[in-house]
């Protein structure tokens, strides 16, 4: 996966929802009467749920129940939007139907007892709408999103009749000027008496804006009365103005949590005389905190404004609590809890009501989400209650025996050609809750033979001898350098019989080096490692590329501290394995997204192909996110770019790898197929045998429209690691021409769209032909294909 800053830049640019599968407990919260309730949409493997919570008479918060749709199914999205108004709940799923969307309605009765009573649509729905994804509930009416309605999203009004039955009262869209695709109308809903406010955060490139409309009390009818944009358009660019909404009579705030890199609140004035709305104060974080996320949500509590910054303190997240003067909005405090989990992102969703209030930290444990309850006393003072978290689904192993794919499936995985020899869930391997997979990298033992997997995890590797792939064992775990935070990001490399492990976004990680002869007699398995040795020249690191016949190893993305070379590739000396020393840098500013050279991956050799005059140079392939590059790093205090190459519909340059004679080199770009620059999975095809003019021979681009993430090559056989797709084999014995002989998808939830989830990475190498597969909510898988033909 790419650089964490980018990544989500360009997500967030694209249009792309969160990177990696996670629970998202607490992504929404509601509060009504003496209850709360907290979303938890995103279950790969259990139904979305919304659990209630309710103090006991002891006055502990206790789970009372875990509401589910009717007829519920894995992955549904029950949860995604939340509103509760007396004893009506409504709950949204925008995966619901084929991704029209759906909304769930709950009524309480006399025992206090939630049920299921009706379920609303959007009357013109069409598939991936995504209908019911911000909802606002106020008396007998409902309005309801639809962010992806015709790519620029609308609002549904709802009306409850006498009998209790909602219907459809109307549709709310942007004004026809308002053409830009992709637009987010219904961000954010507020209602206040004939009134409402719709929140549409990519109104103007980003910048945002709020559609005010307005009910005729005589004939029902809607009517937008005004648009109301950030203030200064220039300086607002990105600013999400609209993110969130509170009215009071003629007062409204605005959330931009973007404003200026920190966020802010707008105060706006209505005057009543010509309707306009008219900005009258703004309210900043008085730490001037940068990427706060200030504004992202926020309540009047009273005589007191909170605001959540969930991107604060290292995206631990705060909320900030301001009290009212003559002059406006003055700071108080900020407001957490005891040991503010790493990038938690608390205060990005809240609600308070009455004496209660529920504070999200979306983000807790690497996305699984969890949420804070406080309570008020008499006096007004408000404390913590307790931290509440949500259950975390997976699936069994499957071990024991190995399992054939037969008509088309393995347990609950599509397949074809490919067999399972065994399953480890993460939970097997040493996962935590939160914990996900990343790359995965095999060593096998020179003196006894016996083969085994090192997958990287958020926290650490886990080791795991396959010697026998249908009773593997999982040895034991090297956990990340202590002062390091947990990362998706997770890369190793061998070199003879030492193991090198980075992590990028992981501030001081530095490389560990760990000796692999230690996992030959491990004494009751599993056990916690320790490092043989540590190389702190470079901090975080993004991936890790090894010449094994000249003893370099490359890292590459380097940041965060230490000698980065520019993200290039930063040169390391392993002869003497446990004492690595720097050697030098090598970058091509030419290439990259900052001008620096950044180098995402790479693969570097002996060279002993085409080219004569570079025979026995080592040569590196840099994938370099907009272009190939190569050098020849030979002269490791001198080395030499020898080109670089661009080509049609750049995504992201990620990863690539040469056929065994070094004429062709094969490339995954990792954004091409989420930003919808091509129609299925390209694979680009270089013609690398001139190394100084490197020329893209052809491009295969599959059925599946999976993002591409590793691919390696054995001989004619290409294997490729693919979200949300898993493991896809190749035959690229016609060069020019693959052709998929097999398949094994480690992610069955039903994904039809690219996105980071699923398989990260795999390890093809074994002598023995198991291919290790590491997907990243899902655990480890021991493949072995078995290809006799081409998948139709």
């Amino acid at each position: 996966m790419f650089q964490r800053t980018l990544c989500l830049v360009m997500l967030a640019a694209a249009g792309v929802a969160g990177p990696l599968l996670a629970q998202n407990f607490a992504s929404t919260v509601a509060i009504g009467g003496r209850d709360v309730f907290v979303g938890q949409p995103d279950n790969a493997y259990a139904p979305g749920m919304v659990y209630l919570y309710r103090q006991d008479a002891r006055g502990t918060w206790r789970v009372v129940t875990k509401l589910t749709a009717a007829n519920a199914t894995n992955n549904d999205g029950f949860g995604r939007g939340l509103a509760v108004d007396g004893v009506t709940l409504l709950v949204g799923s925008t995966t619901a139907d084929s991704g029209r969307g759906a909304v769930f309605v709950f009524t309480s009765d006399a025992s206090a007892t939630w049920r299921q009573t009706a379920r609303l649509s959007a009357p013109d729905a069409q598939p991936k709408d995504g209908f019911g994804g911000t909802i606002a509930l106020a008396g007998d009416r409902a309005y309801v999103s639809s962010l992806r309605q015709k790519g620029r999203g609308a609002v549904y009004v709802f009306r409850r009749g006498a009998g209790g039955a909602w219907t459809p009262e109307t549709t709310l869209t942007a004004p026809a000027t308002d053409t830009m695709p992709n637009q987010t109308f219904g961000t954010a809903i507020t209602a206040a008496g004939d009134r409402l406010l719709i929140g549409n955060t990519r109104a103007d490139s980003g910048a945002g804006a709020v559609f005010v409309f307005g009910r005729d009390p005589a004939t029902g009818t809607w009517k937008q009365q005004a648009r109301v944009s950030p203030p200064g358009m220039a300086t607002a660019r990105n600013a999400n103005f609209g993110a969130a909404i509170v009215v009071r009579g003629d007062t409204a705030l605005i959330g931009a949590p973007g404003d200026r890199f920190a966020g802010a609140v707008y105060v706006y004035q209505r005057d009543s005389a010509s309707g306009r709305w008219t900005p009258t104060g703004r309210v900043l974080p008085f730490d001037g905190s940068f990427g706060a996320r200030f504004g992202t949500t926020f309540a009047q509590v009273g005589a007191e404004l909170w605001v959540g910054a969930p991107g604060t303190s290292r995206f631990q997240g705060r909320v900030y609590r301001f009290s009212r003067d003559t002059t406006g909005w003055t700071a108080a405090t900020k407001m957490g809890i005891p040991n503010m989990p790493e990038q938690g992102g608390f205060g990005g969703t809240m609600a308070v009501s009455g004496s209660f209030a529920v504070i999200g930290l979306p983000n807790q444990d690497l996305g699984e989400g969890g949420a804070a309850l406080f309570t008020s006393g008499s006096a007004g003072a408000w404390t913590l209650s307790t931290q509440v978290v949500g259950d975390v689904a997976s699936l069994p192993a499957l071990s024991g025996a190995s399992r054939e794919c037969t008509n088309s499936k393995v347990s609950i995985f599509d397949c074809n050609q490919v067999d399972l020899m065994s399953f480890l869930p993460l939970s097997a391997i040493g996962g935590k809750r939160g914990i996900q997979l990343s790359d995965v990298w095999g060593y096998t033992d020179a003196q006894t033979g016996r083969e085994y997997v090192l997958a990287g995890r958020a926290d650490g590797t886990a080791f795991v001898d396959i010697t026998d792939p249908s009773h593997p064992v999982y040895l034991g775990d090297l956990p990340k350098t202590a002062s390091a935070p947990a990362t998706f990001w997770r890369e190793i490399k061998t070199y003879r019989h030492y193991a090198y492990i980075v992590s990028d976004g992981a501030r001081d990680h530095g490389m560990q080096v760990f000796d692999l002869d230690r996992l030959r007699n491990v004494a009751r398995p599993p056990v916690t490692f320790t490092e043989d040795a540590h190389y702190s020249v470079a901090h975080s690191v993004h991936d890790i590329v090894a010449d094994t016949a000249t003893g370099y190893l490359y890292l590459t993305g380097s940041n965060a501290g230490g000698e980065t070379c520019g993200g290039g590739l930063h040169m390391v000396d392993v002869h003497d394995p446990l004492h690595p020393r720097f050697a030098g840098c090598f970058s091509d500013p030419s290439t990259g997204r900052t001008g620096t050279g950044y180098t995402h991956d790479a693969e570097c050799v002996v060279y002993h192909g085409p080219a004569a005059k570079y025979q026995g140079h080592e040569i590196c392939f840099g994938l370099n996110e907009t272009a190939l590059s190569i050098a020849d790093v030979t002269d490791k205090s001198h080395p030499v770019a020898l080109s670089h190459a661009a080509y049609p519909n750049v995504g992201y340059a990620h990863q690539g790898w040469l056929t065994d004679d070094q004429r062709y080199l094969y490339e995954d770009d990792e954004l091409d197929e989420i930003s919808g620059l091509v129609d299925g999975t390209r694979t680009l095809i270089w013609d690398v045998s001139d190394l100084e003019n490197p020329v893209l021979a052809g491009e295969h681009i599959s059925k599946n429209k999976a993002t591409d993430h590793n691919l390696f090559l054995v001989g004619n056989t290409m294997y490729q690691a693919n979200y949300v797709s898993g493991l896809r084999v190749l035959d690229i014995t016609d060069r020019l021409h693959p052709v998929e002989i097999g398949f094994f998808d480690t992610h069955p939830v039903g994904a039809d769209e690219p996105g980071f989830e699923g398989a990260w990475g795999n390890y093809p190498f074994f002598k023995s032909g198991v291919v290790a597969v590491t997907s990243m909510g899902e655990g480890l898988f021991i493949l072995k294909k078995h290809p006799t033909q081409a998948v139709p």
